[in-house]
């Protein structure tokens, strides 16, 4: 019962980061990304995985693990080419003055 547990848990997670890459992609932004919080989120997924694979709990869990960090690192992929598309932007706009 309890890997049925955790693997919803899991599928109830790694449901929701398509949709947040998919939002990343189209805001072609990074300004409301957080790397701290994309890079604890996939140690938390490797250290998962660490914990399988040490106490040799070898199943269908260890896949779900597998897919979320994948499209978790997609995500820190997103972020990344994000970030340099706001350093583009900011590099094609000049700067503004005020006058007070």
């Amino acid at each position: 019962m309890s890997p049925l547990l955790e693997t919803f848990m899991l599928v109830c997670f790694g449901l929701s980061w398509p949709i947040n890459v998919m939002k990343a992609i189209k805001a072609r932004s990074a300004k409301s990304m957080s790397l701290p919080f994309i890079l604890l989120i996939i140690s938390g997924y490797v250290a998962g995985i660490s914990a399988k694979l040490l106490s040799h709990q070898i199943n269908y869990v260890l896949v779900v693990y597998f897919i979320n960090l994948a499209i978790v690192t997609v995500n820190l992929l997103v972020y990344f080419r994000n970030r340099h598309l706001d350093h583009e932007s900011e590099a094609k706009t000049p700067p503004v003055h005020s006058l007070a």
